[in-house]
């Protein structure tokens, strides 16, 4: 099939690209890696009044360090992110899962701040955006406001942004030297969606644990820290034991998605064995 008809708009600007959002009152949608709007409109499940196309706005592309934490324009191609020395020498959690990301050519195309905005429960960037506890910057005619990962993502395909407001930052911390992080991810190929995945982070000081993080992908309608669960590891370390223990609550707390790939008690299993498969390498990197 091909979309319905659409007007499209190539602004240069970010002010241009939020004065048209204005314009169209919720009827538009912001083009930015295209590779899961274009596909939602040639299948017709989503038919836009007006395409905004940001790939012309240069001053939404770049990776920065700033006093600690990492700044990333939305337009950042994933493969930017990828092989970025900032990136890999900061965000190591990050490089990991970008890996898990479709394939080149998706992530030749695809930008962070795309995947982020389209909150596919499946996705990777957003799991990373809950377990880094990061936030974007959101712009619209109002001015700018912060949005946090725990207050971005509502359900599925669905964020607390305004339909007059874009993302054009997103904002992680560096992870401490001291801190261990990994991803574990279940796919039924390589560069599938995620049927199930875990992002861990752990920051350690000998036996304790002085902070732990915990986040989802592919489980439910949207990405989510398991806080229960990393409370269990603040409280009582890394141990075998303990890791086990968070991991059997982490698969409490869940609320799976049951569907053609997987049923609800598959995802619930996964998300055990995932959380301690990431808790114990997180664990090991020092």
């Amino acid at each position: 099939m091909k979309p319905a008809i659409f007007e499209y708009h190539a602004p240069t600007t970010i002010d241009a690209a939020i004065g048209l959002l204005a314009r169209y009152q919720g009827e538009a949608r912001l083009l930015a890696g295209g590779q899961s709007l274009l596909p939602m409109m040639n299948f017709r499940l989503v038919s836009p009044a007006a395409i905004i196309d940001l790939n012309r706005i240069p001053d939404l592309a770049y990776i920065r360090n700033e006093n600690g934490t990492v700044r990333l324009g939305a337009m950042t191609r994933q493969r930017t992110v990828e092989f970025s020395p900032i990136v890999a020498k900061y965000l190591p959690l990050l490089v990991e899962a970008i890996k898990f990301v479709a394939h080149l050519p998706i992530r030749s195309r695809g930008t962070i701040g795309g995947s982020i905005a389209h909150a596919d429960p499946a996705a990777e960037l957003p799991m990373v955006l809950q377990a880094l506890e990061g936030e974007v910057v959101a712009r619209g005619p109002a001015g700018e406001r912060l949005i946090k990962a725990t207050d971005l993502f509502q359900g599925l395909l669905t964020t607390s942004l305004a339909p007059d407001e874009m993302i054009v930052e997103v904002r992680l911390a560096a992870i401490p030297a001291h801190a261990g992080c990994a991803v574990e991810e279940f796919a039924r190929r390589r560069g599938d969606f995620a049927i199930a995945a875990v992002a861990a982070v752990v920051e350690r000081a000998g036996e304790r644990c002085i902070k732990a993080r915990l986040a989802t992908a592919g489980i439910g309608s949207t990405s989510v820290r398991l806080t229960a669960a990393e409370a269990i590891l603040e409280r009582d370390g890394l141990g075998d034991t303990v890791i086990e223990e968070a991991a059997a609550k982490a698969a409490e707390m869940v609320s799976p998605l049951s569907d053609q790939q997987a049923s609800v008690e598959y995802r619930r299993h996964l998300t055990r064995v995932l959380t301690e498969r990431a808790l114990r390498r997180a664990r090991s990197i020092h």
